[in-house]
């Protein structure tokens, strides 16, 4: 449950101007800088603020002294437990340890002393504060189970068909759901503009239109397409939307103009070839609008399967999608047009899914087996593997730095980093605990493969002629291993000319699309197109473990249902990511986490991790800020 806490400040020395600023680098402090004024007592406004979001020198509120009433304070969010100074340079109120059995309004009163700016005295005057705790909703988790439009069609049926549910009445339930989404969402808007197609999406969005009128919303209906066409369960509904007096009106250019809110119910999951006309100008249309979009079930013009914008796709602000999470809402660029995603299973009976096997999991870290137990007080490190990380050829020294520093946080008892020696010094210099080698040829590498339990092989290796024999060598040792970035291009080359090497079951390969797309002889666009396909002609053709990376990075080998990441940070496209993952999944090896749950459970800390160091923005974002968050998040209990 989060809980959010709201400040209501009154004066007796009244001030009209606040600012709120971290003191120093702690974000536990805070202190308002206060101004005398002749004005009547005011409530100070906050606007709200995430949690952990830095605010040093910004300020949260400001007024002027025009009969000094402003509104009443929003919220702001702060972790619990947690010490809080609220100060002025000559009177300070501290409030210690904000906790679970913190009433729900709480009231402080704090004497002020010494003399204002002026020179008068603070005497006899005081500072009282009303601390309100509030419950704030949080959004109820997502299923992790994932399918294509097919199987969800199947549920629709099983539905209906095994279980006896009505299809009007499991249309009701959608657009019911919908609806409440919508007033969630949106509970200030007052006008509702609904498009839809000629499909049960449409019969969804008639749904929401009757509820929207009954509710005391002002409602417009466009139809795109014939009306005519509208058979089954739409029609009916299609008819009750007629007997409350809404009559759809053709959908024309600039209809959407003065619109409020859209809900967008023109195409679904049966979407199978390109958009065509009149679809495609009503898609444009609702995304020139300017206002927000309720994408219903699924954002129209997008592949359900693969993510893909089918000649086109609204992009939603939020979609409330029905009985199956869509994999194509997760993955692609499905992220790029849901929005917020938000489900509903329309009550249908849980043995209605038991049959039917999910295409994808989403994966979550919270719910993810804990491989790594609390360690023994008398561990050492020859208990948590020897890594070795095999790359950084000249003008990619930072690649292979990255990756060790990386196994090291993750818990790897020892470190090791096989480079060039035009470097070696340096970076043995600035990370001590790595033990940097430098390595001329495959005789300079024996000795190391010999000492180590794992090899993370490729960041930053290069094609070099100094890079060859050091990656066959390390394919030659027989080790668990990470291959990543150009030690894949290599695989590629050799696999082109009929001379693959012979690949183990429980290596962890970690290709982006670019990479997949050479080891599977075609563009990275054709990856992208269908990232699940990709991922699943990788794991035939090569066998192993794969880590198809990307936003909604898959996870796949052979016999397991493929795990999928939702997380879509675009902070985390710069140089050097990989080489962390890579690190980190070789740092999991080292500590006897099998290869299957390394690689799911590696992604998803990789993605937590780039998530805690975006707080202070993604863009500009690097992969070193995200190291330092690895050592927490292997440590959770």
């Amino acid at each position: 449950m989060n809980l959010a806490v709201g400040f209501n400040l009154r004066l007796r020395v009244i001030y009209y101007d606040c600012r709120v600023a971290t003191i120093g680098a702690p974000r536990e402090a805070w202190t308002f800088h206060l101004t005398r004024s002749p004005c009547g007592s005011v409530p100070i406004p906050m606007r709200k603020l995430s949690t952990g979001e830095p605010c040093a020198g910004k300020p949260l509120a400001r007024f002027g002294g025009r009969g000094g009433r402003e509104p009443f304070p929003t919220p702001i969010n702060l972790r619990l437990k947690s010490s809080r100074s609220f100060s002025r340079r000559y009177a300070t109120m501290k409030i210690s340890r904000f906790n679970r059995g913190l009433k729900p309004t709480a009231k402080f009163i704090t004497p002020l002393r010494g003399i204002d700016r002026s020179g008068s005295s603070l005497a006899g005057s005081c500072l009282s504060a009303t601390i309100v705790i509030m419950k704030t909703k949080t959004p109820a988790p997502l299923p992790s189970s994932l399918y294509r439009a097919t199987q969800v069609r199947e549920l629709d049926r099983r539905a209906i068909q095994e279980f006896w549910i009505p299809g009007t009445t499991l249309m009701a339930r959608a657009g019911k759901a919908a609806f409440r989404t919508l007033r969630q969402h949106w509970p200030k808007a007052h006008r509702l503009t609904v498009v839809c197609g000629v499909g049960n999406n449409a019969g969804d969005g008639y749904v929401v239109a009757r509820l929207a009128r009954g509710a005391g919303l002002k409602v417009k209906v466009f139809q795109v397409g014939d009306a005519a066409r509208l058979h089954g369960d739409a029609l009916e509904v299609h008819k009750a939307l007629l007997a409350v007096g809404i009559q759809p009106a053709p959908f024309a250019p600039g209809c959407l103009e003065g619109a409020e809110l859209v809900v967008d119910a023109l195409l679904g999951t049966g979407l199978t070839g390109e958009v065509r006309s009149p679809f495609r100008e009503a898609i444009a249309e609702i995304n020139g609008c300017g206002v927000p979009v309720l994408a219903v079930d699924i954002p129209s013009g997008l592949c359900s399967d693969t993510g893909r914008p089918l000649g086109g796709a609204v992009r939603a602000t939020v979609t409330v999608t029905f009985i199956g999470l869509k994999l194509g809402l997760f993955t692609g660029e499905g992220a790029t047009y849901c929005g917020q995603v938000v489900f509903s299973d329309l009550d249908v009976p849980p043995e209605v899914y038991l049959p039917v096997a999910p295409s994808a999991q989403c994966l979550d870290l919270r719910d993810l087996p804990r491989w790594l137990p609390p360690r023994p007080r008398t561990a050492h490190k020859g208990d948590f593997g020897h890594v070795l990380v095999i790359g950084g050829a000249p003008g990619y020294a930072g690649a292979g730095r990255l990756a060790a520093e990386a196994a090291a946080r993750t818990g790897a008892g020892l470190v090791s980093l096989a480079t060039h020696s035009s470097h070696a010094a340096q970076i043995g210099a600035t990370r001590p605990e790595v033990m940097v080698h430098a390595v001329a040829d495959r005789d300079d590498l024996a000795p190391l493969l010999a000492r180590a339990t794992v090899l993370v092989l490729g960041p930053g290796l290069s094609h070099s002629s100094w890079a060859l024999p050091l990656w066959e060598a390390a394919l030659a040792a027989d080790l668990p291993m990470v291959v990543d970035a150009d030690a894949l291009n290599l695989l590629a080359e050799r696999v082109a000319l009929g001379e693959g090497p012979s690949l183990r079951e429980d290596w962890l390969f970690t290709p982006h699309p670019g990479e997949a797309g050479r080891l599977l002889g075609c563009p990275a666009a054709e990856v992208q197109a269908d990232r699940c396909a990709a991922l699943e002609s990788l794991v035939q053709r090569y066998g192993g473990i794969w880590v198809l990376k990307g936003a909604g990075t898959l996870i796949g080998n052979a016999g397991s249902v493929p795990g999928l990441c939702p997380v879509a940070n675009p902070g985390m496209a710069s140089g050097g990511m990989g080489d962390v993952l890579a690190g980190l999944l070789g740092g999991l090896l080292a500590q006897r986490v099998p290869a299957p749950e390394a690689a799911r459970l590696g992604v998803c800390i990789h993605a937590e991790a780039a998530r805690r160091a975006a707080i202070n923005g993604e863009r500009g974002m690097l992969a070193s800020e995200v190291i330092p968050y690895l050592r927490t998040l292997v440590s959770l209990p």
